[in-house]
């Protein structure tokens, strides 16, 4: 199970995302717990059995335990904030922003990496789950942090790419049945 075995399951009708997910993943410029770190948040948030079953064991081999535990944190604690803000966003009633959350996120404030790995991490989950809101402030979190528009891009570009793969990989997986 690995990058390589995922790349060989994508169809050829869909080669640019096996070229792209070689690209995103094996030429990145990020440190490697922010690379892995995304693959492995990114991979959760696809809902894909499939791609996360393949990159998870690469993922933990590249991450310590407190990043592998913090990357799926970042999946979870945004796959509700996702629903949550973008349906604030979404309400035409824009009250609903001035209503208290009332919702548990303490991993956000301590999630045991560095700030800007959990930061970059809930940005590229919000990027799969859309959430314009959560993406917008997660992004300037990071900007006000020093990092490089290019290094927010490569979230969203690996993001991008594995959910691609995901959606290809299922739907192959249904139609072979």
């Amino acid at each position: 199970m690995s990058l390589d075995s995922l790349k060989a399951s994508v169809p050829d009708y869909a080669k640019d995302l096996r070229l792209n997910l070689g690209s995103v993943i094996g030429n990145s410029d990020l440190p490697p717990q922010q690379l892995w770190g995304t693959v492995l948040a990114t991979a959760i948030a696809s809902r894909s059995p499939i791609v996360l079953r393949e990159l998870e064991p690469e993922a933990k081999a590249n991450l310590t335990p407190e990043a592998y535990t913090a990357a799926k944190s970042a999946a979870a604690v945004m796959a509700m904030n996702n629903v949550f803000y973008r349906t604030r966003h979404l309400l035409s009633d824009h009250e609903y922003g001035n209503l208290r959350a009332g919702l548990r996120m303490n991993v956000i404030g301590n999630p045991g990496v560095d700030k800007v790995d959990f930061e970059l991490w809930s940005f590229a989950v919000s990027a799969v789950n859309g959430c314009g809101s959560c993406l917008d402030s997660h992004e300037q979190v990071l900007r006000k942090a020093g990092v490089e528009r290019e290094v927010v891009q490569e979230a969203f570009k690996i993001a991008a790419v594995i959910q691609a793969v995901g959606v290809t990989l299922d739907a192959e997986a249904v139609l072979a049945e």
